[in-house]
C-alpha cells in the first residue's frame, strides 16, 4: 500500500494542474491516469487569458505561451462577411489573446512542471474502487495494488469512476448532431492569428490556427465520419466557410468525430472526495471554455486543499464547490445557448445571422463576449 496526502486521479490538464498546485504548496500527492504515456490525442486547442493568469504563479503560463500562437482575434463570419470582431487585445490582463496550442502541448509543459516539483503520473494504472472513512480514503486499482491518502481528487473526465463511487450525480442531457474535428495543413485564405467561427446557412464551422503550419477545424454534422477525409472538410469548407476554394485542405494531419454533452455534477465535493473538469462539468466546445474551467478547478481547488492539510479548516472545500459549481452552470448555459444557435434549422440561419450583424453594433456586446470568451469575467 502506498500513502500520501492527495490521490489524485486522471492526468490531463485538470489533474496534472491540481497536482502542480499542491507540489508548489508542498503537499505530496500521487497522480494517477488510465492511459499509456503519449496516448491522448489533442481535442482542446485554447488556452484563454483567465487560464494563463492562474498558471502563472506556477511557472506554466510562459512556457505555454513559448509554444503556441497568439490570437488577439476572434470573428464570427457568413462567408466572406463579417458579423462580429472580438477584440481580446485592450483586455486588461498580461495575456490579451486566445493562446493557441494543442492539448498534448499543454499536458507535456505541465508534467515537466510537475516533475521538476518532484511529482510523477504513475500510468496505465485503472482504477477499480474507492472508498472513504473517517480519516482518508482507499484506492483500489485493477493489479490489486492500494493507494491511501487523506483527500482523493476525481480528474478522470466524463465518465468519472470516482464520481460514480462517490454516489454524485451528474443531470443533463445530450445533443443529436455530432461534430467533426480535424487538424490540416492549408494553404490559400487561412486565418494566421485569428480564430474564426463561420455562420453559415450550410452549418457552423470553426477555423483557428494552431502551431506548425496546421489548422483546427470543429464542424457539427447530422452524421461525422469516424476519420475526417480531405475531400469531406474541404466541402465543408467551400460551402461554409470564405467560398469556394478560398481555403485549400492539402493534408489531414489528425481527426475524429465525437458528441457533446451537457452536465454539471450535483455537487463537487462528497466527504473526502473532490472533483474537478470534466468530472464535475461538461458542455458544448462553443466558445473553448472546457479544458480552460477545468484548469480553473484545478488551481482553485488545489490552493483549497493544500490549506486544510496546512491547518485550515475543511469548510474550504466546501466554498471550493460553492464559488466553482455556479461558475460550471453558467458555462454550460452559455454554451447550450451558442450550440442550439449554431445548429438551428438551414431555414432560420439567415433571419439568426441578421441579428447577429445587427447585435455587432454595440460596442457592449463585442466588450462583453470579449470578457466571458476570455474567462476574466470569472476572476
Amino acid at each position: 500500500m502506498q500513502d500520501t496526502e492527495v490521490l489524485v486521479v486522471g492526468a490531463g490538464p485538470t489533474g496534472l494542474t491540481v497536482a502542480a498546485a499542491l507540489a508548489d504548496r508542498g503537499v505530496s500527492a500521487v497522480v494517477v491516469d488510465r492511459q499509456a504515456e503519449g496516448t491522448n490525442t489533442s481535442r482542446a486547442a485554447v488556452v484563454n487569458a483567465r487560464s494563463l493568469e492562474v498558471l502563472e504563479p506556477l511557472g506554466v503560463a510562459h512556457p505555454l505561451v513559448a509554444r503556441g500562437i497568439q490570437a488577439p482575434r476572434f470573428t464570427i463570419r457568413d462567408g466572406a462577411h463579417r458579423l462580429i470582431d472580438v477584440d481580446f487585445s485592450a483586455l486588461p490582463t498580461d495575456f490579451p489573446y486566445s493562446l493557441m496550442v494543442p492539448q498534448a502541448t499543454t499536458e507535456a509543459v505541465l508534467l515537466r512542471r510537475l516533475t521538476a516539483l518532484g511529482g510523477s503520473v504513475l500510468r496505465p494504472r485503472v482504477l477499480a474502487s474507492i472508498a472513504q472513512d473517517a480519516d482518508g480514503v482507499t484506492a483500489v486499482f485493477d493489479d490489486g495494488d492500494t493507494v491511501r491518502a487523506r483527500f482523493a481528487v476525481g480528474a478522470d473526465g466524463i465518465h468519472s469512476t470516482v464520481r460514480t463511487q462517490a454516489g454524485i450525480e451528474f443531470e443533463g442531457g445530450h445533443y443529436d448532431e455530432s461534430f467533426t474535428l480535424a487538424d490540416v495543413r492549408l494553404t490559400g485564405d487561412a486565418p494566421g492569428d485569428e480564430v474564426i467561427l463561420f455562420w453559415a446557412t450550410a452549418g457552423l464551422t470553426v477555423v483557428a490556427p494552431l502551431p506548425g503550419g496546421i489548422h483546427r477545424i470543429v464542424a457539427p454534422v447530422p452524421d461525422a465520419p469516424e476519420s475526417p477525409s480531405a475531400p469531406f472538410v474541404q466541402q465543408l469548407l467551400d460551402t461554409r466557410g470564405l467560398g469556394a476554394g478560398r481555403m485549400r485542405v492539402e493534408e489531414v494531419v489528425w481527426g475524429s468525430r465525437f458528441r457533446v454533452q451537457h452536465r454539471v455534477a450535483d455537487t463537487f465535493r462528497a466527504g473526502r472526495v473532490l472533483l474537478a473538469g470534466d468530472a464535475a462539468h461538461v458542455h458544448s466546445p462553443a466558445g473553448g471554455q472546457g479544458m480552460n474551467l477545468g484548469i480553473q478547478d484545478a488551481v482553485a481547488l488545489g490552493t483549497a486543499l493544500a490549506d486544510v492539510l496546512a491547518g485550515a479548516p475543511e469548510s474550504a472545500l466546501d466554498a471550493y464547490g460553492s464559488a466553482r459549481r455556479p461558475i460550471a452552470t453558467d458555462v454550460v448555459a452559455m454554451t447550450d445557448r451558442l450550440t442550439r444557435l449554431a445548429t438551428l434549422p438551414r431555414a432560420v440561419r439567415p433571419l439568426r445571422n441578421n441579428g447577429i450583424r445587427a447585435a455587432s453594433c454595440l460596442p457592449s456586446v463585442r466588450r462583453g463576449l470579449a470578457w466571458r470568451l476570455s474567462g476574466l469575467v470569472y476572476r
